[in-house]
């Protein structure tokens, strides 16, 4: 096969029109845009693409994609992109939105080159679209400052463009800080200074009939102030004093409704509250063609709020500006601003209104100089001849010094996790790797008071993380897996049974993260069990399946559709007292006949304790030396040996726990019950029996019950928090 021809390849994207995309999503954003479009369409060698979206195509809003109709523009594409709510939840949306429509017409379209404008939300979308799509952008009036939430908007545009068309020498100079090409970099000035400078403003008499109610030049006042989406409460409040103090001050106000952002409904509310559209001092506009707000403006007494207008065209005819609050204040300004930064009192903002209107300032020219457009359009048609080249962006980054060596130390640790074990008989902790292998295991006797159990605890995962460090072991975390009632969020255990006495609001997460400076999981016993079959054993792939632990007591995890279950109150899966009997033998919850009243280790005890007071459980190879306590391996062992009174002891217990598990295949239906613990393979043939036997038909022929293959489910269970969480946040 033949290799391409590149030269001719090169030839066709010179010959070819270059096909330009521009989209416009507000009334501001087209004011900055469309002098650049009638350039794009008059010019020969370039096929222009127009898209709009955003508050264009909303009535509250002044329904502005007619003037770009009026203009003689062709569109491209209509998007509706604006979640309405006017809050910060529906501009990420709007966001979210405008990214899900935007790729369908980029495809179709397929541009040369997106020009995108400014800081808007709307526009954050367009970049982040393209960008992703390998469409060159084009950005116009980045490394500017303005203040509020529109700067991080503004330069997250900017890294994501490849070409910049600026403002200022200012601006320029924050784009190379910014590591951006110098080469990419055109100092073009301020597409709208093309028409501003053009405009004959003294022909005003229509505009200011139509729109000020026929007030003389200078005799009114134009007020546009939009929220601060960083601090809403507080603009609200400003935009409330500014209200009231042009009504006290008692002249013409031509007031603009503010745009989309988060708080703009409370403002919109805020004027109707007022009365102001009955006030025969006031004229409310939802929108004003662009060459005639430039009339309105450049014959005003004064300009008040905190639009960018008031900064950036208000310079160029002199007009008297007061802006307010914080916003707009990084951006370079004429001698007729004012700010008032604090307006926290009607009182400063009058203040600052008597000392501004109808004075006269010269005008400034910090924005442009009228040849804004011809400088980009000769910039897009050197873009023209980098189609054929790739697209990959550079950044210009200042010089560093090189990384003298790397650690391949870590890269070869081992990624582990500290595992706890807290219950009613012992307190193990462990390090665990990333397949479940117990890489060093501490085990200590529970001890009987808080104060001692956090003494022990402390001092094992001391013991432990000294030791990782000689097994080359990276602690990611720390995953506790402890008996009660516990808030895995909070890292707090609530409440537990007498097994753990007194081990109730125990907040766990504090003093060990702060003594091991690492994350800290806390989880039930039940539910750590759960998630070691999950992540290790017979639970893996499995999305519905319930984990019994038959150890001291009895407890429990629950997953369904792959979630394991905790319950509103973090009460779910305690298994152990589900109820199997009205009348049953007392239960360390305080109420009777729960399964773990009858299938515990707890309860073998009690009744090998009786059987060996009635002097009716040692038979031949039962042996129990002097001292030793009597537990539940002596009377599971007096039943495997033919003792009839032991066997039924057994017995009894497999039918409490059958019994429940029959209960719990008839609430949540899992395909797997797994039976961890201790006593879990002395019960799992008794258990399948009773299932067959009271279980519902449907039930009961699917199920799988079956004994766990871990040694420390619960063990594994907290480590598998840590592992799963840890690694797929930092690694």
């Amino acid at each position: 096969m033949s290799s391409p021809d590149t030269k001719k390849e090169h030839l066709n994207f010179e010959n070819r029109q270059m096909k330009v995309c521009v989209a416009t999503c507000n009334r501001a954003d087209y004011s900055k845009l469309a002098p650049i479009m009638f350039c794009l369409r008059d010019d020969p060698l370039m096929e222009l693409r127009v898209v709009v979206m955003g508050t264009h195509l909303i009535d509250d809003y002044g329904s502005t994609y007619r003037m770009i109709q009026q203009d003689g523009f062709e569109v491209d594409g209509y998007l509706h992109t604006i979640v309405r709510g006017e809050d910060e939840a529906a501009m990420a949306e709007s966001v979210g939105l405008a990214l899900v429509k935007l790729p369908d017409v980029l495809v179709r379209l397929k541009p040369d080159l997106l020009i995108v404008h400014g800081d808007r939300f709307d526009a954050l979308s367009l970049a982040t679209c393209a960008a992703l799509m390998n469409i060159r952008i084009l950005h116009i009036e980045g490394g500017e400052v303005s203040g509020t939430i529109d700067d991080s908007i503004r330069h997250s545009i900017s890294k994501l463009a490849h070409y910049h068309a600026c403002c200022t020498d200012r601006a320029r100079r924050r784009l190379l800080s910014m590591c951006e090409d110098n080469d990419r970099i055109l100092l073009s000035g301020c597409p709208t200074y093309d028409k501003l400078l053009s405009c004959n403003v003294r022909n005003h008499d229509n505009v200011l009939a139509r729109w000020a109610q026929g007030a003389k030049p200078k005799d009114y006042i134009v007020a546009l102030q939009h929220p601060v989406t960083t601090n809403i409460k507080d603009s609200l409040k400003m935009f409330e004093l500014m209200l009231d103090a042009v009504l006290d001050f008692g002249v013409v106000t031509v007031v603009l409704f503010p745009n989309i952002d988060a708080g703009s409904k409370e403002m919109t509310r805020t004027i109707r509250q007022r009365g102001l559209e009955h006030n025969k001092n006031f004229s409310l506009c939802k929108h004003i063609p662009y060459d005639q707000f430039i009339i309105l403006m450049a014959n005003a007494g004064c300009l008040i709020g905190n639009s960018s207008a008031g900064i950036r065209e208000a310079g160029a005819f002199g007009t008297p500006v007061i802006n307010l609050g914080k916003r707009q204040i990084g951006r370079e300004a004429g001698a007729n601003v004012l700010h008032v930064k604090d307006a926290d009192t009607k009182s400063k903002i009058l203040h600052a209104i008597n000392l501004q209107y109808q004075k006269q300032f010269p005008s400034s020219h910090i924005y442009g100089d009228g040849h804004a457009c011809q400088r980009i359009m000769k910039f897009i048609h050197t873009i023209k001849s980098d189609l054929d080249k790739p697209i990959q962006k550079a950044f210009i980054f200042p010089p560093m010094r090189d990384t003298v060596s790397q650690d391949i130390d870590h890269i070869l640790e081992i990624q582990s996790a500290l595992a706890v074990d807290l219950g009613g008989t012992n307190l193990r902790v462990a390090i665990v790797g990333q397949q479940g292998e117990i890489l060093h295991k501490m085990t200590e006797p529970t001890p009987g008071t808080n104060e001692e159990r956090m003494d022990v605890l402390m001092r094992l995962l001391v013991e432990s993380a000294s030791k990782a460090v000689e097994l080359n072991c990276r602690i990611l975390g720390i995953g506790i897996s402890t008996g009660g009632r516990v808030n895995p969020y909070d890292g707090v255990v609530l409440h537990s049974t007498e097994i753990l006495e007194g081990w109730n609001s125990i907040d766990l997460r504090t003093p060990i993260s702060s003594k091991l400076h690492l994350p800290v999981w806390v989880d039930n016993d039940g539910n750590c069990a759960a998630l070691g079959e999950k992540k290790f054993g017979k639970g893996l792939g499995s999305e519905d399946f319930i984990t019994l632990i038959v150890g001291t007591g009895i407890g429990g995890g629950i997953f369904l559709n792959n979630e394991l279950v905790h319950g509103a109150n973090f009460c779910a899966a305690e298994l152990g007292h589900i109820s199997v009997c009205m009348d049953g033998p007392d239960c360390t919850c305080g109420s009777s006949g729960c399964v773990e009243s009858y299938a515990s280790g707890l309860a073998l005890q009690r009744e090998a304790k009786k059987l060996h007071d009635a002097d009716e459980l040692i038979v031949p190879g039962v042996h129990l030396t002097d001292g030793e306590e009597l537990t539940a391996k002596h009377v599971i062992q007096a039943a495997q040996l033919g003792n009839k009174k032991a066997e039924k002891v057994v017995e009894r217990a497999c039918e409490a726990l059958g019994s429940a598990i029959c209960t719990l295949l008839h609430t949540v239906n899992p395909s797997h019950i797994i039976l961890c613990g201790h006593l879990a393979p002395h019960y799992v043939d008794g258990v399948r029996e009773v299932i067959q036997r009271r279980a519902l038909p449907s039930a009961a022929n699917n199920i799988q019950v079956m004994v766990s293959d871990l040694e420390e489910p619960a063990l594994l269970g907290a480590a598998s928090i840590v592992l799963e969480f840890a690694t797929r946040r930092i690694y």
